[in-house]
């Protein structure tokens, strides 16, 4: 069955000195300091080793034959969104990063997919690069699960996702800066803890707030299995029918109508949850991501959901079917 993997991050092998460029600190330099590995380092500091599967795109397609994917869907680390930049440095870098992509999928169409990424701390920006997103061959964008302190039911977004739903964007929502990580310096809680609450604070905010209610064919996809959101959904329900006066203030609409109106990924990393999502969405709203190349990712794409009980129909939406609807791609344009 062909496999198509929504959710791998990828960056260029080379970053320009952007500290130098713009005049101040906190972006991604990368120290290549052994062959086929890299240490992200900011403002000096470690923070991630990568390997050449992170840069390379052979790499990438020799690992995916070893597993059998077929296509992966490229978007950048989020640590690269930029949000706290000044909004045209932040442009220049959104650019610089999606020219990258958009390059590895013009030379290899059939293998890759690609979603850019685009300056949503100015809204205007952040359309034109949107635009120009489309023009240059990629599949939509990924934008964080937060904006400084933008949630995304905050209206300066609202005519973002509204030039997503016109241009046909797919959009991919990451968790990234997690909430109260000045609390959780111990045990990769910000990753165990913040990441799944991002999640769901971004899922919350979109219904909430109307998004899904006011932009009914906007294509959006939610990273790690929707996070938290999933496990928690009866508690998110019944506090919109108990305290409407808290809940209910900007949509008035049970969250449980917007459950068929966006997707998430498979990356669950248990049959019981994978299988919880599957009655909880349907099938057709769940498309295997795999968080590919790092550690907290499934290590052998698609397995889980090879493993699991499901017929070849719900396993063929699963490995491919949900994310081309997704994406708004055929699935012969990778034959």
């Amino acid at each position: 069955m062909l496999k198509i993997d929504i959710h791998t991050h990828i960056l260029p092998s080379e970053l320009p000195d952007f500290r130098k460029k713009f005049g101040y600190g906190g972006f991604v330099s990368l120290e290549h300091h052994k062959p086929c590995c890299a240490r992200m380092m900011i403002d000096g500091k470690f923070f991630r080793e990568i390997q050449d599967n992170c840069w390379d795109p052979e790499v990438r397609m020799r690992e995916c034959a070893h597993h059998q994917v077929g296509v992966q869907v490229l978007s950048t680390i989020p640590v690269m969104f930029s949000y706290w930049a000044q909004p045209q440095d932040a442009l220049d870098l959104s650019m610089f990063l999606n020219d990258h992509i958009a390059d590895i999928v013009q030379r290899y169409p059939k293998r890759f997919i690609g979603l850019g990424t685009i300056p949503l701390q100015a809204p205007e920006l952040a359309i034109r690069e949107l635009e120009r997103c489309m023009k240059i061959g990629l599949a939509g964008v990924q934008i964080g699960s937060h904006i400084n302190d933008w949630n995304l039911n905050e209206p300066a977004l609202f005519p973002v996702f509204e030039a997503a739903q016109e241009l046909g964007a797919a959009i991919f929502v990451h968790p990234w800066d997690m909430m109260g990580k000045e609390k959780m310096n111990k045990y990769w809680l910000p990753w165990l803890v913040g990441m799944p609450a991002e999640t769901s604070l971004a899922i919350c905010s979109m219904i909430f707030g109307g998004i899904f209610e006011r932009l009914p064919r906007l294509r959006v996809a939610f990273a790690h299995g929707g996070g938290s959101f999933p496990a928690t959904f009866g508690r998110i329900e019944h506090g919109f029918r108990v305290r409407p006066d808290l809940v209910a203030v900007d949509n008035s609409e049970s969250p449980r109508k917007y459950l068929k109106q966006f997707w998430l990924d498979s990356l669950v990393h248990d049959p019981v949850m994978l299988d919880y999502l599957v009655r909880f969405m349907g099938p057709e709203r769940i498309a295997l991501g795999t968080d590919y190349p790092f550690p907290l990712g499934e290590l052998e794409p698609g397995k889980l959901i090879g493993e699991m009980p499901y017929s070849n129909d719900i396993k063929e939406r699963l490995l491919h079917g949900s994310a081309l609807e997704w994406l708004g791609l055929e699935k012969r344009l990778f034959a």
